[in-house]
Parts: structure tokens; sequence; C-alpha cells
């Protein structure tokens, strides 16, 4: 089954998502940036910077759970961001899709996003893709792999190659700000711009 390709430590999931094609009623888009979040202290993947670092609980239950599930949340409130739970069953793992180049649905993803300029900035950013596949909170919990689910994911045959992917820290995370989990397709020009979050740590002073 597909989702047990995602029964691996968060960088590696993030990883095998990369080039694959996550799919929201007649809207595509190829996964060309994503994020890899870990879980709480008990577990193997200890992330300050992850929701469930906490431990569980109602908003954060699917990254416990089995991988290959939708796990939605609003950003600042209003944009809905879109990740793909990881490792497995009981022990809690995610990766964010940050960004994302639409390969089908064009005249609807474009109606979601009139904002955006070109083709390349439908689904640049973890907001803007939420926007563009219509994911809501309601659609929190998707099985991605289930036959009849409204939103699948398909992964690629193949990892795409080493070479073709560049990593570097995550945006927007006060803490463990400087882990270089995130990892893009170096020569996509659907890819967001690394903005440090103002609350993390100075890189000239001590975490």
């Amino acid at each position: 089954m597909p989702a047990e390709e995602l029964v691996v430590e968060p960088l590696v999931a993030a990883r095998r998502l990369l080039g694959a094609t996550l799919w929201s009623g007649a809207v595509g888009i190829r996964v060309t940036e994503v994020e890899a979040y870990g879980g709480d202290p008990a577990g193997p993947w200890p992330d300050p910077a992850a929701h469930s670092y906490p431990g569980p609980t109602p908003r954060n239950a699917v990254m416990f759970g089995p991988p290959g599930v939708l796990y939605v949340y609003l950003s600042y409130g209003m944009h809905t961001c879109v990740n793909v739970t990881t490792g497995p069953d009981g022990t809690a793992g995610a990766v964010l899709i940050r960004a994302g180049e639409v390969i089908a649905g064009h005249d609807l993803a474009r109606g979601r996003r009139p904002a955006a300029r070109t083709d390349a900035d439908l689904a640049r950013g973890p907001g803007n893709l939420g926007s563009a596949l219509g994911i809501t909170l309601g659609d929190y919990g998707t099985d991605l792999f289930a036959a009849k689910s409204a939103i699948r994911l398909e992964l690629t045959p193949e990892i795409i190659e080493p070479a073709a992917v560049s990593a570097g820290p995550r945006v927007g995370v006060r803490l463990a700000a400087e882990r270089p989990w995130r990892l893009w397709l170096a020569d996509s020009p659907a890819v967001s711009v690394y903005r440090r979050s103002p609350r993390a740590p100075r890189l000239d002073r001590p975490a």
C-alpha cells in the first residue's frame, strides 16, 4: 500500500513526497516544496516546532495516527495549511506541503487564487496551496490513499534524485529554526521565498 512508504522518519517522508501529486477534485498539484515536522519528547523525533510536541490534543490527534492522513490547520486564523501524516501509527510526525505546481484544473485554481500573477504563483506558499486546492478545515482527517476520497495523494514511482533537491531551514518557526527540514525542487519556479521568523533567535546569538 502507498501509505506504507510514509512509515519512516519525517525527513525521509518529506523527500518521498517531493514530486508527488495532490488531487482535490479536478485540481491537481505537483508537490515542489515540503517541510518536515516530528513529534513529542516521548517519540523518536522530538521537535519543539511541531504541533504534536505537547502531546495529543483534539487539534493534532491525526498526527499520532497512521500515515497518509490529511492534517489541516489555520495559520494566522485565515490560511489553510495542508499536511500529510507520516511515521507508524501511534508515533507523531507530519510533512507540511509548502508549495506546488498546478498541473490540472488551472481555471478552477485561478478562480480561487485571483491575486496570483502567474501560474507559478497559484500554489506557491502553504496558504496559497490550500486555497488553490479548495481544502478547508472540514477535510481534516481525510485518508489520502482511499479510492473514494475527494482529496488524494499519488506518490511518484521513483524518488527524486538527490542532486535535484535543495534543503534549508524551516520557515516561520521560532523553535528549532535551524533544522534543515525544508526541502524543495531546485529547478522549480513554484517554490516559496524563505522568510525567517522574527521570533527565532538571531543567527549570531545562541539559541
